[in-house]
């Protein structure tokens, strides 16, 4: 018999050092008595009943997730490759335990599908652009999805766009022609005031024949100030008009 008392002190000890967890200040623990829940506690010590309590961790740490490389078609049929990242962090130790199992893989699958869902339903061009707005986009969805299991997603990051060799080569030929289109437009509209300005400056010279003869007199000046060794000096027939008018 004396051979079971040392046995029977060590389970004593063990079975009382098992009553006591301690938390840490960013950890809940929650609590199942007889398997039904109890409550959560948290942080600091903590006693259970043994063989009659059990407790479960969670973290209410954000985490951080890195949402794999999808496979998206764009609403213009583009084939592009997209990855993101996703802040969340548990708000609900009861809910992220019950109401879903390893809510770190749900929430995961969750965050690809929709990506894929949100990218798909925009072009391509908007994929680029407005990279804030789909961001705000998946961030509710997901949030909205996770609510139910205890989860508040705070951020949704896409970090990478990658397109096919052919597709990035298409890219830049039509950003060429836009280019080439705008630096059209800016000429045409450059023309157009330049023809009006030249159309008040005719009517305002046509009201004086003597300002037109002083303007050009100033231009034959510009071109004797150039190296030039010819000079063709044509003669108005308005400077010999009264004369003319006189004979």
């Amino acid at each position: 018999m004396n051979m079971f008392y040392p046995i029977i002190l060590a389970l004593i000890i063990l079975t009382i050092a098992s009553m006591f967890k301690i938390l840490r200040e960013y950890e809940r623990g929650v609590i199942f008595m007889l398997g039904r829940f109890w409550k959560v506690k948290g942080p600091g010590l903590i006693i259970l009943i043994p063989f009659v309590q059990q407790i479960v961790r969670v973290d209410l740490r954000i985490i951080v997730m890195d949402v794999p490389t999808q496979d998206v078609i764009s609403r213009d049929n583009v084939s592009v490759k997209v990855n993101a990242v996703v802040y969340f962090r548990v708000v609900d130790p009861q809910k992220s335990i019950i109401n879903v199992e390893h809510y770190y893989d749900a929430t995961s699958q969750l965050a690809q599908t929709t990506l894929r869902s949100v990218l798909g339903q925009h072009e391509l061009d908007e994929m680029l652009a407005s990279r804030d707005q789909l961001n705000e986009d998946i961030q509710e969805i997901l949030d909205s999805q996770t609510d139910a299991w205890g989860i508040k997603v705070s951020n949704v990051e896409i970090k990478h766009v990658d397109l096919d060799e052919s597709m990035i080569r298409a890219i830049a030929q039509q950003a060429e022609a836009e280019r080439r289109r705008r630096a059209k437009v800016i000429h045409a509209q450059g023309e157009m005031e330049a023809s009006q300005k030249l159309f008040e400056a005719a009517q305002v010279l046509g009201q004086k024949e003597e300002a037109l003869q002083l303007r050009y007199l100033q231009t034959l000046t510009e071109i004797a100030g150039e190296n030039s060794n010819t000079i063709v000096f044509p003669l108005p027939i308005d400077l010999i008009k009264k004369f003319i008018t006189k004979d």
